[in-house]
């Protein structure tokens, strides 16, 4: 039975929702076991969070983008784990993530750009959405993967939308999707 890790930050409470619907996503495969890291607004873990990521089968990265990249807090977290790197710690560990903006573009590519990177620098194996985009003009947020996200799930939360509002459903259905997605194949890869 794997472990999936979600490792997040959250700023205002909608990119922490996206993570709810993502571990929602991985309990929906049987034996699939999540363990929610949220990084708190100083950028740190909790106590023992990186000790239990050593142990982990996969690890989902979250994170808003703020002008164009990842939160300052996000990326404390990722410097911190510059020891895992130089010990390859976490090589060949599934990994795969998340980004949410105000803006329907806001330059969320750069972000899930980083975290791509941030993974492959600690070598470990990129799991996108493996998701079509629904791109015609019948649809809308509502649908899952409005964005059109290949790389990881592109949520959007509009500034004056409440946590209750946004993200929309369609991009929280993504993120069940990009969850339950990670939980089989690591399921596949463990059982190998």
């Amino acid at each position: 039975m794997p472990v999936i890790a979600i490792v997040y930050f959250s700023g205002y409470g909608h990119t922490a929702r996206l993570a709810d619907a993502v571990s929602e996503g991985l309990r929906g495969a049987p034996g699939a076991e999540a363990l929610s890291l949220r990084i708190n607004p100083d950028g740190n873990l909790p106590d023992g969070a990186l000790e239990q990521l050593g142990g982990v089968d996969a690890i989902i990265y979250g994170t808003p983008t703020y002008m164009g990249g990842p939160a300052w807090q996000f990326k404390k977290f990722a410097e911190a784990t510059a020891r895992i790197w130089l010990a390859e710690g976490w090589k060949d560990k599934i990994a795969a993530g998340f980004t949410n903006s105000a803006s329907v573009n806001g330059d969320k590519a750069m972000t899930l750009a980083y975290l791509w990177t941030l993974s492959q620098q600690h070598g470990q194996i990129w799991v996108g959405t493996g998701l079509l985009p629904a791109n015609t003009k019948a649809n809308g947020p509502a649908d899952v993967n409005w964005s059109g996200g290949s790389v990881g799930v592109m949520a959007i939360s509009p500034s004056d939308a409440s946590t209750e509002e946004a993200p929309r459903e369609g991009d929280l259905e993504t993120g069940r999707l990009l969850g339950l997605r990670v939980a089989r194949i690591a399921s596949r890869l463990r059982a190998g």
